[in-house]
């Protein structure tokens, strides 16, 4: 199918370590799935894997997109698919506006939408495209200046974030991966977030949110929740699993899976997802 993203049995290693011991999981368009866990769990390290950053070596499994299996794959080829990743730290690019990363992100998208760049469909006009970006800075309640300035650089640790999602709203993605995306933000800024990921909501985009908080899924509502723990998924259900891991913490979860936590560690569960 066509329409999903499929994780079969996938291992990953970190310097010959292995992080991933095992992941299946399909992400449909139409749907938004979150993942949630301890720190550690693999969480961070299955997002970038799926975008393809080369640290992170998948050793078993495939993960299949529009009949492709992606690991084959190199960034920007899983890029132009309809793959997005928003990252937990953004890197600064300075000399780069963010307003020119967007326009030639943008054309790459659009020619593997296209299938060549030669079939005759107009290229985007600046002033479209200039459209376009305005009205999604003011979903993200940001100046129009923001368009003018480097690519994260100077940015704020909110302002790195909602830069990822800008770019998000521009590209349209068909499957997003958001690695913490929440994190770091204030009530506010979780809540423009999560609304700007909504607006892209429907049957022709799938999301994958990675979160250690339930306060971004009061606004996303996902459909289906995950418990990730020392590499695999262990749990799955809908968003009441969600609010029982905001009143119980995971130690309830380890407890059943034969883990055994530290006091310290329960603290820092119950933290994650106060």
């Amino acid at each position: 199918m066509t329409d999903q993203l499929e994780i079969r049995d996938l291992h990953v290693n970190i310097e010959r370590k292995e992080i991933v011991k095992g992941v299946n999981l399909t992400v449909k368009k139409g749907e938004v799935h979150a993942i949630m866990g301890p720190n550690g769990s693999g969480k961070s390290t299955l997002a970038m894997t799926l975008m393809g950053h080369p640290k992170y070596e998948a050793t078993q499994g495939e993960v299949i997109f529009k009949g492709q299996n992606i690991l084959e794959l190199e960034p920007d080829e899983r890029a132009r698919l309809g793959l997005f990743l928003a990252f937990q730290y953004p890197l600064e690019i300075s000399g780069v506006p963010l307003s020119r990363f967007l326009l030639q992100a943008l054309k790459a998208r659009r020619s593997e939408e296209d299938g060549s760049e030669g079939n005759g469909k107009p290229k985007m006009a600046f002033g479209e495209f200039r459209k376009l970006l305005m009205e999604n800075l003011q979903v993200l309640r940001l100046d129009k200046s923001f368009a003018t300035r480097y690519l994260n650089e100077g940015f704020s640790g909110g302002e790195k974030k909602r830069a990822e999602i800008l770019q998000m709203l521009v590209l349209k993605p068909e499957i997003a991966i958001l690695d913490e995306t929440d994190s770091g933000l204030d009530i506010d800024s979780v809540k423009i977030v999560a609304e700007a990921v909504n607006d892209l909501r429907g049957p022709d985009f799938g999301c994958l949110a990675i979160t250690h908080y339930q306060r971004i899924l009061n606004y996303l509502e996902p459909d289906h929740v995950h418990v990730m723990v020392d590499g695999r998924i262990v749990k799955s259900g809908g968003p009441e699993l969600a609010h029982e891991l905001e009143a119980k913490g995971y130690d309830w979860i380890l407890r059943e899976l034969g883990y055994e936590m530290t006091h310290q560690e329960q603290e820092q569960g119950q933290g994650e997802v106060a």
